[in-house]
């Protein structure tokens, strides 16, 4: 997990087909919270009925009807649509990641390293 910082997003896999995040605003299901979700990178089948390009542009509604058929536990409509505003960002950057190039993964990487504090 990502140290159960809230909205903090950890890769879980090196390949990057999994991210766990830590819900700033867990969701309450009955008595039971969830403060953490896991994404996985979505198959074919899933992205029926969506663009990629409203995926990687993070299109609100896009990124609403992805999130229950990627997220463990799975989220219901309902549930997406009461997500703090805050988790739903981090959730989008996550869901974006998933369809970054090598390149563009390269880019950002670099990027966050030359912010980095040198000693």
């Amino acid at each position: 997990m990502a140290d159960d910082i809230p909205g903090q997003v950890q890769d879980t896999a090196a390949n990057s087909r999994f991210v766990d995040i830590t819900l700033a605003e867990p969701i309450e299901r009955g008595k039971t919270k969830i403060a953490t979700l896991t994404l996985r990178k979505p198959r074919a089948g899933e992205l029926r009925g969506l663009t990629l390009q409203d995926l990687i542009g993070t299109d609100v509604s896009a990124i609403i009807k992805i999130i229950p058929r990627i997220s463990n536990p799975p989220l219901t409509l309902d549930e997406v649509d009461r997500l703090d505003a805050d988790d739903f960002a981090e959730i989008g950057g996550a869901i974006r990641g998933f369809f970054m190039t090598s390149a563009e993964r390269q880019v950002l990487e670099k990027m966050i390293a030359d912010q980095q504090p040198t000693t």
